[in-house]
């Protein structure tokens, strides 16, 4: 058995695009000695200028990094914390993204930003466990979300040969996965869904570390309830072919998202079901709460999180409907 790690994933997929593509480089706040685990060694291999250590200032090297792809680079930004993207939101969504657009595709922005511990990390506080990957899905910006060692492979693998701006969020709480690796990892192509698990009686859809609670709670109610977990893996473009099948079988929806209530992601995947597809019950989400920040107290950061005793409820809520 080969156990791999997802914070080890997120570096090998690093190591393998700096070595296959001289173009590819790193920059961030201490990716030089590897503090948030996935440029660990990194410099060493590649040297100081390809894995750059900046200073603090995320819209300096954002901007940096902009213009090395510009120029025809394929750079990744590592930003420690997630709430940091709020201060280059729009270097990346009115620049960035935009640019091969309003350029009638002469000019691309090939950028990866990874985010290696979005969410909650026990008692971080309000300023460092937000989920923004709802903003940058509404604005347009491709947006991944692997919940499995073997997904953030091949995902930011993925991203970084990507021609566009990709945001890749590592959710902290699934930092800590290992998977057993048997086959040979590979790149996994964006907007493409994953059914972790088949089921006939309800789908749920599950985004990032809720995958495995999910699973968790699928198998302990194996007895009573048949139920698909259905990981999207990318939240734009996000794979609604996948959704529409899954529901074809099941015709119930339960969606479990670590962000907030209002304009979140599960409000988009409800409502598009409700539009287009086949339910044969009112569907459900699990979130945050409207506007949640999270307090630095974890019994009452955790209060906040969406859990497996809410997925529970809801999965046998939806039930009741026939």
């Amino acid at each position: 058995m080969t156990l791999l790690s997802y914070t080890k994933a997120l570096n090998r997929a690093l190591a393998d695009a700096l070595a296959d593509d001289p173009a590819v480089c790193v920059f961030g706040e201490d990716v030089g000695a590897g503090m948030a685990g996935p440029t660990l060694g990194l410099q060493q291999r590649f040297g100081p200028g390809r894995v750059v250590d900046t200073p603090l200032s995320e819209q300096g090297f954002t901007g940096m990094a902009i213009g090395a792809a510009l120029a025809g680079r394929r750079p990744v930004i590592e930003f420690q914390i997630p709430s940091l993207l709020f201060l280059v939101f729009e270097q990346l969504v009115n620049q960035a993204h935009k640019f091969s657009l309003m350029t009638g595709g002469q000019a691309g922005v090939p950028l990866t930003c990874l985010v290696p511990g979005s969410g909650s990390r026990d008692g971080w506080a309000g300023q460092h466990s937000d989920h923004p990957y709802g903003l940058f899905a509404h604005a347009g910006v491709k947006t991944v979300v692997p919940a499995t060692p073997s997904d953030a492979y091949g995902l930011l693998l993925s991203a970084i040969r990507d021609p566009d701006p990709v945001v890749v969020f590592a959710p902290a709480a699934a930092l800590g996965v290992r998977e057993d690796v048997t086959r040979e990892l590979a790149p996994i192509p964006l907007g493409s869904a994953r059914v972790h698990r088949s089921g006939t009686d309800v789908t749920v859809v599950a985004v990032g570390h809720l995958v495995h609670d999910a699973l968790a709670v699928a198998e302990e109610l194996a007895g009573t309830v048949s139920v698909e977990v259905l990981d999207p893996r990318t939240l734009h473009p996000f794979d609604w072919g996948a959704l529409a099948a899954s529901l074809e079988r099941t015709g119930r929806l339960v969606v479990i998202d670590d962000s907030n209530r209002s304009c979140g992601i599960g409000a988009e995947v409800l409502a598009t079901a409700a539009e287009e597809m086949r339910l044969i019950a009112p569907p459900h989400r699990i979130t945050r709460p409207d506007g949640a920040v999270l307090p630095f107290a974890l019994h009452l950061d955790r209060a906040l999180q969406p859990g497996r005793e809410q997925l529970r409820h809801a999965l046998h809520s939806v039930m009741k409907h026939s």
